[in-house]
């Protein structure tokens, strides 16, 4: 949108909370915004582009006109915004970097619960807690919730009609007694339901009422004489203690917060919160957002906050942050804290940011590290071969055979020094008749280049042909045929003395042994050999299976094949009824396989 454009409407545009958004050609919203004052708000997008981020450049170009909603509060303005950047998703707008699916403990809603981990929140009821996203916590609580309180695994319709039908039985689980049998009645509902709110208690960090309700069942347990079930209540008490000290227990004066810290680099905020329920830290999350327009970190938090707090089911009623912000709940308080407890819950946060940029910062300079190390053995092969060009993309060929049986071949791929296994390639010999490597080596390479080039795909810089001379010169009879042979490096490798030979030079070159080109040569020859043998081992013992039943009287190709694509192999056919195998071949054929078969057994 130009500025002469924005200085026909400027006048219209009311000077009242509003929220704005940005509409490009397509009718597609590509910004949303809120305002104090939408006038002035929208009028900063036109004024000196001096100062004015490259993004918010690019963005008021591509935009053809404005609309904006009027409401009564910023606060209003606040709880639009959410809305509508949730439901368009808009281009130039703060997102989530993270959008995996993330676990949830469900406790079901039916007749004796069932608590299991799901993926997928349905509204039907059932209480969710978490999310979890550390799957080593996750399996800890669900541990710890197994060892306290006993609850059925089945999917039976526990209703009181079908319990007292006697319609179930019960599993393993209840001789082992990690359940108490609620399918057969030995477990009333309410001692179960009983159960299901202490555990509603622990993954909600309401740790007192659980350690309260322990103590009472031991306390009931001892009054009646029964010591061995006292005992057992004790040891629970024992592990869940030993549970509740492993979570970071902030105050007993702090009950239920919210914490966020927030740090920026050019493109990305990344915010670290802190979920306390009951005075101890129950969940932590760091995310990235991609700031795109939006730099400000106290807009970014206003977006990111009820963005966490819905997806981890907060109801705290208290926010602590190191900047003021706003929130579209304005009953929510939000605190800056300065001293004691709360202030160190926010430092608390502000490190657990720290060492999470840090060890980015690490995971990049590794990643960095890699992509140098890659870039030096390519360049070092790049001179050694004497190329124009970094060999980015290599391909390496290699024929398999044994007195010339099941001649097979095989392309790998190498991009940037390493294994691209997703394009390697397998070949059946089609053309050639008995044990000839070069003209095998012929029509694989042919086949390979000429569908390459049939499908418009980029050619490999370098091409690596395991062999000596004559698999080298094969190799270029199909490379010239395809008249590509100054877009390509053809070199072959000859096992023994590790030579590499050109295409028209007698002369090998010898390569420094110790030397990284040579090694990833020598990767890129194996990896072939390797793949190669793989697939002929693979050929050979399906020509095995097959000619055991080609070599009985009356039985063809076809019939093998039909046979053991149904049954898998001679064994299963020798098991399997005459009437099975009369279905497939007929009664004749399946009484002359069966005999035949039966006769190799006892020759054998």
């Amino acid at each position: 949108m130009k500025t002469q454009d924005y200085k026909h409407i400027a006048h219209t545009i009311p000077t009242q909370p509003g929220v704005y958004r940005f509409i490009d050609a397509q009718d597609t919203i590509i910004y949303v915004g809120k305002a104090k004052v939408l006038r002035k708000r929208i009028a900063s997008y036109f004024g000196s582009t001096k100062n004015q981020a490259f993004r918010t450049r690019t963005m008021v170009k591509n935009a053809k006109r404005i609309e904006y909603t009027v409401v009564e509060t910023e606060q209003d303005a606040l709880l639009l915004e959410n809305t509508l950047i949730k439901k368009f998703q808009p281009r130039y707008n703060v997102m989530l970097k993270d959008g995996k699916s993330y676990t949830y403990l469900c406790v079901k809603k039916e007749p004796f619960p069932r608590v299991f981990f799901t993926r997928k929140v349905i509204k039907d009821g059932s209480k969710y807690f978490g999310p979890y996203t550390s799957k080593w916590k996750m399996n800890q609580i669900l541990e710890i919730i197994k060892n306290l309180f006993p609850l059925r695994t089945c999917n039976y319709a526990l209703t009181p009609s079908n319990i007292k039908a006697g319609k179930f039985k019960v599993c393993l689980e209840y001789h082992l007694n990690n359940c108490h049998g609620p399918c057969i009645g030995q477990e009333s509902e309410e001692d179960y339901d009983e159960k299901i709110q202490q555990i509603k208690n622990i993954l909600g960090g309401n740790f007192k009422s659980v350690k309260e309700y322990i103590r009472s069942e031991m306390s009931t347990y001892a009054e009646h004489l029964q010591f061995e079930e006292a005992e057992i209540m004790k040891k629970k008490l024992t592990l869940f203690k030993a549970y509740q000290s492993k979570s970071t227990v902030v105050s007993v004066n702090i009950r239920d917060v919210d914490i966020f810290s927030i740090d920026t680099d050019d493109q990305w905020a990344y915010i670290n919160y802190l979920k306390v329920v009951h005075g101890a830290i129950i969940n932590t999350e760091t995310v990235e957002v991609k700031m795109n327009l939006d730099s400000d970190p106290r807009d970014i938090l206003s977006y990111v906050i009820p963005e966490l707090r819905q997806q981890y089911n907060s109801i705290a009623p208290e926010i602590l942050v190191a900047q003021t912000i706003s929130l579209p709940n304005p009953e929510i308080k939000i605190t800056i804290p300065k001293i004691g407890d709360k202030k160190k819950l926010l430092d608390l946060s502000q490190k657990n940011l720290k060492y999470f940029l840090l060890q980015k910062k690490k995971s990049l300079a590794n990643k960095a590290q890699k992509q140098t190390a890659a870039q030096r053995i390519l360049k070092t092969l790049q001179t050694d071969l004497n190329m124009e060009t970094l060999p980015l993309h290599i391909e390496c060929f290699d024929n398999s055979n044994i007195q010339g049986s099941h001649p097979v071949a095989s392309c790998v791929v190498f991009r940037n020094a390493k294994p691209f296994k997703k394009d390697y390639r397998h070949f059946n010999i089609k053309t050639v008749i008995g044990p000839d490597d070069f003209a095998s080596m012929a029509e694989v390479v042919y086949r390979r280049y000429s569908r390459m080039i049939k499908e418009q795909q980029k050619l490999p810089q370098l091409i690596i042909i395991d062999g000596g001379k004559g698999q080298l010169s094969a190799a270029m009879d199909s490379i010239r045929k395809l008249n590509i042979e100054k877009k390509v490096t053809v070199i072959g490798i000859a096992k023994r003395l590790e030579e590499i030979f050109f295409p028209d030079d007698s002369i090998p070159l010898y390569i420094n042994k110790k030397s990284e080109s040579l090694k990833l040569i020598q990767q890129a020859r194996n990896e072939a050999h390797r793949f190669a043998i793989t697939f002929h081992r693979t050929k050979r013992s399906q020509h095995f299976v097959t000619s055991a039943l080609e070599t009985i009287p009356g039985i063809g190709h076809k019939t093998a094949q039909k046979l053991l694509s149904h049954f898998g192999s001679n064994k299963r056919i020798l098991q399997a009824s005459i009437e099975d195998i009369a279905a497939l071949i007929g009664n004749q054929k399946a009484k002359i396989v069966l005999e035949g078969l039966h006769k190799n057994q006892e020759e054998e």
